[in-house]
């Protein structure tokens, strides 16, 4: 069974850091312009601001993955955005990632928007793939070229 635990930077900062260190590495090729302690400094701020949107994945006592959620302004409105969608590798590929969609509907449903997004690397085709069966649309490229904005609907 899956529980989503809310990120405690104290007692969980090796688990974030690595997490975030290898959707570099899928992301962009390696994680060399990741800096830890900017990383860690951003993920505070945003934890005090929406704790449930800042979760670990734990299964069987083990953590597999973390999500981060937000809600931010864009042209004018409020949406919901993605900013980590994160599973272990061995873990991808067998059905956990639509659990993870599901905590996010629902956490920006709570919040009240009806509009949500995320960034991907056009290099990143699984991930890709992934969100567009869960019904998201990619928007355009951004960042010259560096990601893909996708947006989907509640």
């Amino acid at each position: 069974m899956l529980k989503f635990i809310g990120i405690d930077i104290k007692k969980h900062h090796k688990e974030v850091v690595e997490f975030r260190k290898d959707s570099f590495r899928v992301s962009f090729g390696d994680a060399s312009n990741f800096v830890a302690t900017d990383y860690l400094r951003w993920l505070e701020e945003k934890i005090a601001e929406f704790p449930e949107g800042f979760v670990l994945i734990e299964e069987d006592k083990e953590y597999i993955g973390q999500l981060e959620l937000s809600i931010r302004e864009y042209e004018g409105k409020n949406i919901g955005y993605i900013h980590l969608y994160y599973l272990i590798p061995e873990k991808r590929g067998h059905g956990i990632g639509e659990k993870l969609y599901q905590y996010a509907l629902q956490f920006f449903e709570k919040n009240k928007v009806n509009e949500y997004h995320l960034r991907v690397s056009p290099t990143n085709t699984g991930a890709i793939r992934f969100y567009r069966n869960v019904g998201m649309e990619e928007t355009g490229s951004e960042v010259g070229g560096k990601v893909i904005r996708m947006r989907g609907y509640l």
